[in-house]
């Protein structure tokens, strides 16, 4: 069925499940990151944080018991077969979770807004994608790769599960399930979420989505014998893959990076229409612009020096129980929670 359609392609086509999946959950579910953060600072509500601890859940869950199928060789993911620095972790998150305060989304939340119509939102994905290769391999590639070499950690695996199941010795499958199954039920583990299933609904959709994403492309490197990573959703590094792929699309450069970000941005046009929210916007406010795209250049740099974003580090690094996703959200919170604190009291002591 699929024998005259290229590897690439075909990863492309996983990516763009997923990633409409994703678009559609933040349309209609209101899946936010920084608003679950900002909920919980200032609003006293814990629900949108419960949507996302319930997508790590089920994504740790499903990628686990696909592991114990033989269906994906979870040493072949990418967050847990490249090199980890804490360091750059640390700093990549904080400097990520700043500018995504002051942007007032992340790369994942601008490309759900630019599929409802908001070109302030198109800005923040255009200036991120270009910050995002500066780091990657331009002007600023250099500096990153020194800096990562020279803080990574040698451990016999990066799997928090894997270490577990060295300790008690077995493998990281059977601890991660474990993991996976807790964290699922802490997160309904509320009268008041339980009391409104639509948002675990589309919590539960989100981690499906994430799960997509891995068993589809470690399916096409397994079947294939192909050199492509084994991968899943994330979007820092691929909004500057997409923009790649659209001015130079001749020359090749489809991959799952690319079919996601599509898949996010058809998705959250669907869901803005069924929701009547579609409509076209900008910004009219110079010094609200400036904010924006400064935000946007933080995150470009701190998501592909932390090797992830909310959703690479918050939920798909976390799917297969990396030591950096918890290091990397943490460090995402602490400097979100710093630009919030910025834009809505100040820090001016009375």
């Amino acid at each position: 069925m699929f024998d005259g359609i290229s590897d690439a392609a075909l990863m492309a086509l996983v990516g763009l499940f997923g990633g409409g999946l994703l678009g559609l959950a933040a349309r209609l579910g209101r899946f936010c990151t920084l608003g679950a953060i900002e909920d919980v600072l200032y609003q006293q509500s814990a629900l949108r944080l419960r949507m996302w601890v319930l997508a790590i859940g089920v994504a740790a869950t499903g990628v686990h018991l696909l592991a114990g199928l033989g269906a994906i060789d979870l040493s072949e993911t990418l967050y847990l077969a490249s090199p980890w620095s804490p360091v750059a972790s640390i700093l990549g998150g904080l400097i990520f979770g700043y500018g995504m305060s002051i942007a007032g989304t992340c790369g994942f939340g601008a490309l759900a807004r630019t599929g409802g119509g908001d070109f302030r939102a198109f800005v923040i994905v255009l200036v991120m994608g270009i910050s995002a290769y500066i780091m990657l391999s331009g002007p600023l590639a250099a500096a990153r790769v020194a800096l990562i070499s020279g803080t990574e950690v040698s451990l016999d695996t990066l799997s928090i599960a894997g270490v577990i199941g060295q300790i008690a010795g077995g493998g990281a499958i059977g601890p991660g399930l474990v993991a996976g199954l807790a964290i699922t039920v802490a997160a309904l583990a509320s009268k008041d979420a339980l009391s409104r299933p639509a948002p675990l609904v589309w919590g539960a959709l989100v981690g499906l989505a994430i799960v997509s994403g891995w068993w589809g492309t470690s399916a096409v490197v397994q079947s294939h014998l192909s050199a492509l990573p084994v991968v899943s959703h994330t979007y820092s590094a691929p909004l500057g893959e997409t923009l790649l792929y659209v001015m130079t699309s001749s020359g090749g450069g489809l991959s799952f990076g690319v079919g996601s970000v599509a898949g996010v941005l058809a998705g959250a046009f669907a869901g803005s229409l069924i929701k009547g929210h579609f409509r076209w916007e900008a910004c009219e406010d110079p010094r609200e612009l400036r904010r924006q795209v400064l935000g946007a250049v933080l995150m470009g740099f701190g998501s592909v020096l932390a090797f992830g974003c909310t959703i690479g580090q918050g939920l798909s690094a976390f799917s297969v129980l990396a030591f950096s996703a918890p290091v990397t959200f943490a460090a995402i919170f602490i400097g979100a929670a710093i630009g919030l604190r910025q834009l809505i009291t100040g820090f001016a002591v009375s």
